[in-house]
């Protein structure tokens, strides 16, 4: 990452968003450095609660062999498999053995919803975990993660749409928390269209968030095409400047 769009993101983000937090990105890569070994915590079964630390400047490396859940390692792509029943767990269950999600009506639901879902293998050994203010040089995002509430996401949101002549610059895809953070968007920057995720609406995921709290993923060559866009489009209005002026005061 060139430390001068580094900066050129952190300068505008502090103006046109200010007191907001700073989005936390992501990168496979088939080493990992010592230092971000030695800062990384597994403290969660699930992925979104050890993105936690990342939010606050910690790096988090994730890997085939890290402790955790099996939908964490499918849509990073570090396993194609399931759980076991696994159509019978997102649905209504087994009477005795499985408690249901109840997320999908029936097993045969969730068996039409998972042929749609596109497995890709991860393309690394690890994948690393930073917040934007602790890229280094040598650091390639495939992503950037902003964990934020409704006036932000306002923000991005119209940003996103900003340079498109259609209306779906943006997209909300059912899914755990972490395939709307990771296998989404990955997806999005390979079809070429590169859409953003609206996401973290996954019940299960829920919990290691706050309740204002949602997930807008920009897959890094629409994020960079964004930031560019920033001091023409609507942030430099005066409509802007009344939301603004809201998110400092929070």
């Amino acid at each position: 990452m060139k430390q001068e769009f580094k900066e050129l993101f952190i300068s505008r983000w502090e103006r046109y968003f200010p007191g907001a937090e700073l989005p936390i990105i992501y990168y496979y890569s088939d080493e990992a450095g010592t230092s971000e070994l030695k800062d990384s915590k597994n403290e969660y079964r699930c992925l979104i609660g050890n993105l936690k630390r990342v939010r606050e400047g910690h790096s988090f490396v994730y890997s085939v062999r890290s402790r955790g859940c099996t939908g964490g390692k499918r849509y990073s792509g570090f396993t194609d498999r399931l759980r076991k029943n696994f159509e019978y767990f997102l649905s209504y269950g087994i009477p005795g053995k499985l408690e249901g999600e109840r997320y999908k009506q029936s097993p045969e639901l969730v068996k039409q919803y998972m042929k749609n879902r596109q497995f890709s293998p991860a393309p690394g050994k690890y994948l690393i975990f930073k917040r934007w203010d602790k890229l280094t040089e040598d650091d390639q995002p495939s992503a950037v993660i902003f964990f934020a509430a409704a006036d932000v996401l306002s923000g991005l949101f119209t940003l996103a749409n900003y340079d498109r002549a259609d209306a779906c610059g943006v997209i909300t895809p059912m899914g755990a928390g972490c395939s709307s953070i990771i296998s989404y968007p990955l997806q999005e920057a390979k079809s070429g269209d590169f859409r953003c995720v609206l996401g973290m609406f996954d019940v299960s995921a829920r919990p290691y968030v706050l309740n204002n709290t949602l997930t807008f993923t920009i897959p890094m060559k629409r994020f960079e095409a964004m930031v560019g866009n920033m001091e023409e489009s609507f942030l430099i209005t005066n409509s802007w400047a009344v939301i603004r002026e809201r998110i400092a005061d929070k």
